[in-house]
């Protein structure tokens, strides 16, 4: 009877033992897989960068505070920077940015890659108020996230820079510069050429420029299908994207 017993509580410990194991071993689980990722992306990791859209009209009213005189533009009123004549060439400044957004799904969490280059150069030329020529190139081998793991992602398998380093766009359609362009934000309709690891098709995209302290900040999104430009899915094992994302640039233009 007594031995019995013994037997008995020797099986319940044991169970009771695997039972604690087994609960231990589904917490660790959670927190690695659940409760880890959600505190990394909520709480450690930085807000992915806004776009330039949203950061456009978000300076232009904040530049209007004190401002001695305003104007108002197809986005809202901005200060009066004023260029009297804007025919001639302009170059792409160091303050350009060129970069990518994706939208993830990180371990069941919803967030946003933002990659991100300032190796960008060319030029725009404007005769008789009309954009006659622009170029730009974009050294992809730059671009760099907030995530050293996408970047090498980025770089070999998903752009693979090695054999396409760069990125281009040649406009094909001269348009129109109005007068409200010179000194407020104003909304621009450009065609051109753009290649993208190795792929080109001619593009349409709209432009929002900015007249700020003699400097014309040009500001776009193009759609990219992944598929329509021979760009593998960047979705890995943990991570998966949607099946297209935006090109975004803010072009800084100074004389």
């Amino acid at each position: 009877m007594v031995l019995g017993l013994t037997e008995g509580r020797r099986s319940v410990a044991v169970m009771s033992r695997r039972t604690k194991t087994l609960a231990a071993a589904i917490a660790a689980i959670f927190i690695v897989f659940v409760a880890g990722p959600w505190i990394y992306i909520n709480v450690i990791r930085e807000p992915a960068a806004e776009s330039f859209l949203v950061e456009v009209v978000s300076t232009t009213v904040a530049d209007t505070d004190g401002a001695p005189a305003t104007t108002t533009g197809e986005m809202g009123t901005a200060t009066v920077a004023g260029i009297t004549d804007p025919d001639g060439r302009w170059r792409v400044s160091a303050d350009s940015q060129v970069g990518y957004r994706v939208d993830e799904v990180l371990f069941g969490q919803n967030v946003t890659a933002v990659g991100r280059t300032n190796a960008v150069s060319g030029f725009v030329t404007i005769d008789s108020s009309t954009v006659t020529a622009a170029e730009f190139s974009v050294d992809m081998t730059t671009v760099q996230s907030d995530e050293p793991k996408r970047d090498a992602q980025f770089a070999s398998r998903i752009m693979d820079v090695l054999n396409y380093p760069t990125s281009t766009f040649v406009l094909e359609s001269p348009f129109a510069v109005t007068e409200a362009a010179l000194v407020s934000t104003a909304t621009h309709q450009a065609r051109g050429m753009l290649t993208l690891r190795g792929a080109s098709k001619s593009v349409e995209v709209t432009v929002i420029s900015t007249v700020r302290d003699g400097r014309v900040s040009v500001v776009g999104e193009i759609p990219i299908v992944f598929a329509e430009w021979g760009i593998p899915n960047p979705s890995i094992p943990g991570i998966s994207t949607e099946d297209a994302g935006v090109l975004e640039f803010n072009l800084v233009l100074e004389r």
